[in-house]
């Protein structure tokens, strides 16, 4: 069960940031030679390379997601970020409402937001652009409107290369457009293409791959194995006929969770100093405070006094707020990710979410039935005292009338 529950997170993983199935060569003014899906925003490109004078005729197909916002695509000339690019980017124009398409240069201050960005001409040899929103003059810009941005650039001399950037926001202050939101496929939507071949660098798609089994990682152990070893420890202990079987449980169960986590903790080290620039501090924050208390608690079994050792209560005080609060952590991370991820209404999250419910039922049931226990035996102590029963029908927990 264990392991299908693994297969079907990651599966609610994977559609929501993979590839789409289909792209286009066409618009309703051109047919182009090459195209290809773009791994984020549910874009894609269409273009026409002329190798003997290096122009580069390309169209981008994207969406908007706010009546007020924009859409952007542009090219960095040295490297694979944002910071650097010629874009294109079209929206609304404040005063007639037309769609608008204009140049600016995304330099370190923008992304920084000391400034607003403001268009500029591009330092690049762009021959032409336009930009149009389907349905023609009549059509509006509204939540979902897809819209085509279109280029013709010549490119350096044996040069076929190019990193493609592209984005959207909300909101277009006058004609600076604002921060585009900063989810992990949003800070993802970077590509390098060769436009001769058509083929694009693996980057991404290997990036995409660590992040689901990043997320597939902790949210199992963090978020699933860990509280299941917790409730093993707290609800099965005082079952006289499982000996310590309930021990070695809760121990087995810890251990293989705290292997789990720190290999995805690891990836998440990795995919840090896979993406420079790009931080989400909270969320590292928190996975760094639970993996420390983690592997206190694993330690803790090197140092665990025997029972009837005087510095057994420290110990156990120690253990159970350290374990506690490392669940209680590992629970508000694990839905972190899903907003870092973008995936906070996803099949994925709905998916952890009924295993994490299953969970907490299940844990209900054992505290309740723990309760009843509890009071059954205090009532019968009582009743013991009182002399309404007999210490010899203890076994049998015989009732004197």
């Amino acid at each position: 069960m264990f392991l299908v529950y693994v297969f079907l997170l990651q599966m609610c993983f994977l559609p929501h940031i993979g590839f789409s199935s289909h792209c286009t060569v066409e618009t309703s003014t051109k047919t182009f030679q090459k195209c290809m899906n773009l791994p984020t925003q549910q874009a894609s490109i269409a273009w026409t390379f002329y190798p003997h004078n290096s122009t580069l005729e390309l169209v981008f197909f994207g969406t908007f997601i706010s009546p007020s916002g924009w859409v952007g695509w542009g090219i960095n000339p040295t490297s694979s970020e944002m910071t650097g690019t010629r874009a294109l980017i079209a929206f609304s124009d404040p005063t007639s409402g037309q769609i608008v398409l204009l140049p600016y240069i995304l330099d370190p201050n923008v992304k920084l937001q000391k400034s607003p960005l403001l268009s500029r001409p591009l330092d690049i040899h762009l021959i032409s652009s336009t930009a149009a929103i389907y349905g023609g003059k009549r059509a509006t810009i509204h939540n979902g409107a897809p819209i085509q941005i279109y280029a013709k650039f010549k490119l350096e001399s044996n040069k076929t290369k190019i990193h493609l950037v592209w984005n959207r926001g909300l909101y277009v202050q006058g004609y600076s457009p604002t921060i585009h939101p900063t989810t992990s496929t949003d800070l993802s939507s970077i590509a390098t293409l060769d436009v001769l071949s058509g083929s694009s660098a693996r980057q991404h798609t290997d990036r995409t791959m660590l992040r689901v089994i990043h997320g597939t990682l902790n949210a199992i152990s963090w978020g699933i194995l860990l509280p299941m070893g917790a409730i093993t420890a707290r609800h099965f202990r005082h079952i006289q006929s499982l000996g310590p079987a309930w021990f070695y449980a809760h121990a087995g169960i810890q251990l293989f969770a705290f292997i789990l986590g720190t290999v995805g903790f690891a990836i998440g080290i990795h995919l840090g100093q896979l993406s420079p620039g790009v931080e989400y501090s909270l969320h590292r924050k928190l996975g760094v405070a639970v993996f420390c208390l983690g592997a206190l608690q694993t330690l803790a079994l090197l140092f665990r006094p025997n029972a009837r050792n005087k510095f057994r209560k420290y110990w156990k005080s120690y253990h159970h707020f350290v374990g506690y609060s490392c669940v209680v952590l590992g629970f508000v991370n694990v839905f972190q990710g899903f907003e870092v991820m973008g995936a906070s209404r996803s099949y994925a999250k709905l998916s952890y979410c009924l295993g994490l419910s299953t969970l907490i039922g299940v844990s209900i049931a054992l505290e309740v039935n723990s309760w009843v226990m509890f009071c059954r035996k205090s009532k019968e102590e009582k009743m013991r005292r009182e002399g309404l029963i007999g210490t010899s029908d203890k076994g049998n927990n015989g009732i004197h009338t």
